[in-house]
């Protein structure tokens, strides 16, 4: 499904196929908290990498996974 925004056409299925990777990950590592809300900073992480030009599912994941993680205050 493909998604018009601005002047951008955006393919909702690859965007919502890296969030669930990334989620998945990050909940399970402890990083992210398992709840059913999505997470916005890592839906606009996904989003703006998308729109630079990332448009590989899973390299989108790890791309995402990897700026989360580096945003993240450690304990």
């Amino acid at each position: 499904m493909l998604v018009e925004r601005g002047s951008q056409v955006m393919s909702v299925e690859v965007v919502s196929d890296a969030y669930a990777i990334a989620a998945n990950y990050l909940r399970r590592s402890g990083a992210m908290p398992d709840t059913f809300q999505p997470n916005d900073r890592l839906v606009d992480i996904i989003v703006h990498l998308f729109q630079r030009g990332e448009f590989n599912k899973l390299r989108l994941a790890n791309k995402a996974i990897a700026t989360f993680e580096a945003a993240t205050p450690r304990e």
